[in-house]
């Protein structure tokens, strides 16, 4: 069987540095960042290592969306997948008819509802309704006073049912959590399920929100996030010498994948053709890359082989890029491994120097900037590069935008526990 040919239709980004595809590609370019001194509320920050995070804020749901009788339970991640979502099926030319009868719900004008999915990636969960619960629970009442709401809301696979039950889509529907590779690891299998199934279209990506008390100490108890609380506009330097760790983001990225034929037929803009992907395990450490890159090498060459191109092709690469000393140097050594002496000549640039990472939404957020740069021939930059690591010494593009033609591009992601998955873009040729 002949497969099917898979574009890239709607862009939903909710970044800390801007919502909507404009605003987003617009801070990318200016090469601004969303980190900042975070506050928890009726929390001592002092106890904290780290203070410092990329939230986004002075968000409210109802400024995108009506109202429905729901809101209230949602936790913060299923609102930025709401959101997110609803971005990109306006982006993607995608008519909202308002559901009869049910207010703040709405019908996509489509054929067949079940022709169109939602797969979604998520690293942990809802975290703000988790921790009011446990809050709740030992502090204010014990189990009386737990919202019946909130363990349906807490659920990982809420974030995916809630676009389902507020946009009418009736597909395949579920998460997939595998660390900060969520969202890549959705998308590709919204391209499989497309290939295999009856659906025509996906809401896929991912959404997070850890910037909670209990997520961020964790990832402090860890020792991977940055401290540099003095310059917090400075302290995600993804493959700068002076790195100390990730910054912690919120947000999500959510994209239309959609079968050629069908985009075509309703007259859908196409940014990019999504031709190949690549997933491995390094087999090696739960919080740690393999050192010798050999798993995320591989799928690099996975995702080029299934493409169908050569490594020489490839015009541009979106990194995982977190800040951290060991993610910048491995990734380095996989892209060295893959591509040889040509590595030298890829430009690298880093959406997380801007955005802190956004864990399971991460890859969502960058497959956008992704399919952007191959439609508008522009490149963003890697801000706060400023000493080259011997260890990471390729281009990584520290000096403003660059304008290019980029035809081919690879975005790259990788968890914890060693998940890795590359995604293959194209240009789209009819």
């Amino acid at each position: 069987m002949q497969k099917k040919r898979i574009v890239i239709t709607g862009l939903g980004p909710v970044t800390p540095i801007g919502i909507g595809k404009e605003s987003y590609w617009r801070a990318l370019m200016e090469g601004k960042t969303g980190v900042d001194l975070i506050e928890f509320p009726n929390f001592d920050m002092e106890r904290f290592r780290t203070r410092i995070g990329a939230p986004i804020k002075d968000f409210t749901l109802h400024d995108y969306l009506p109202i429905h009788k729901g809101d209230r339970h949602l936790g913060r991640t299923s609102q930025f997948a709401l959101v997110g979502a609803k971005l990109a099926l306006e982006d993607a030319e995608v008519e909202l008819l308002p559901r009869e009868g049910v207010q703040g719900r709405y019908e996509l004008n489509h054929s067949d509802s079940f022709k169109i999915g939602a797969i979604m990636g998520v690293a942990t969960e809802n975290m703000d309704v988790r921790d009011s619960s446990y809050d709740n629970l030992l502090k204010h009442g014990g189990p009386r006073r737990i919202n019946p709401f909130a363990l349906p809301n807490v659920y990982t696979s809420s974030v995916a049912t809630n676009i389902t039950e507020r946009f009418g889509v009736r597909g395949t529907t579920y998460v997939i959590s595998s660390a900060c590779a969520s969202a890549s690891h959705a998308i590709a299998a919204s391209y499989n399920r497309i290939q295999d199934g009856p659906e025509e279209m996906f809401l896929t990506g991912g959404s997070e929100a850890c910037i909670t008390p209990l997520s961020f100490g964790g990832f402090i108890a860890l020792r991977a996030m940055s401290a540099r609380n003095d310059e917090p506009q400075k302290a995600c330097r993804p493959f700068d010498l002076h790195r100390d760790g990730f910054v912690m983001g919120e947000g999500a990225g959510i994209v239309i994948v959609e079968e050629l034929n069908h985009a075509l037929a309703r007259g859908a803009p196409i940014y990019a053709e999504l031709i190949g992907y690549g997933m491995t395990a390094d087999a090696y450490h739960i919080a740690e890359p393999e050192p010798a890159a050999t798993s995320l090498s591989k799928a690099i060459d996975l995702a080029l082989t299934m493409g169908g191109v050569e490594h020489e092709e490839v015009d541009y690469i979106n990194p995982h890029g977190t800040s951290t000393k060991l993610n910048d140097s491995v990734e380095t050594k996989a892209i060295k491994k893959s591509f040889g002496d040509y590595a030298y000549q890829i430009p690298i640039s880093a959406t997380k120097s801007m955005t802190g990472h956004l864990l399971g939404a991460a890859g969502g957020v960058e497959a956008i900037v992704t399919a952007l740069t191959i439609t508008r021939g522009t490149i963003h930059p890697t801000i706060n590069y400023e000493f080259q690591d011997p260890e990471c010494d390729l281009d990584y593009v520290p000096d403003g935008p660059r304008e290019k033609e980029v035809r081919t591009a690879l975005s790259i992601s990788a968890g914890f526990g060693g998940v890795n998955c590359v995604l293959l873009f194209k240009a789209f040729e009819p």
